[in-house]
């Protein structure tokens, strides 16, 4: 794309922001850059490059997964406001 293709109040219109003149001015330049550095990485020979997702290996760390005693349902329910049958009574938000 060059850089006379690019409009800015356009794009503004797309996001629905309201620019000043000053603003778009300064976006369009700031935007020029960044075109202008994309530009530049079209350049860059990247023939026998392998295409990542994440230029570093992203590794989970994850604890297995084991059985462990449950909370028992008295306690779980010590502080309930309301309860019924070994339940939470909650109000109902449904009409």
């Amino acid at each position: 794309m060059a850089d006379s293709d690019f409009d800015v109040h356009y794009v503004a219109d797309l996001a629905r922001l309201k620019l000043t003149p000053e603003e778009e001015s300064q976006f369009g330049a700031q935007l020029a850059q960044v075109l202008g550095y994309m530009n530049q990485l079209r350049e860059v020979d990247v023939t026998g490059v392998e295409p990542t997702a994440h230029p570093v290996p992203m590794v989970n760390i994850m604890r297995p997964d084991a059985t462990q005693e449950c909370l028992p349902n008295e306690e779980a329910l010590r502080n309930a406001p309301a309860q019924a049958n070994g339940l939470f009574l909650v109000p109902k938000i449904v009409e």
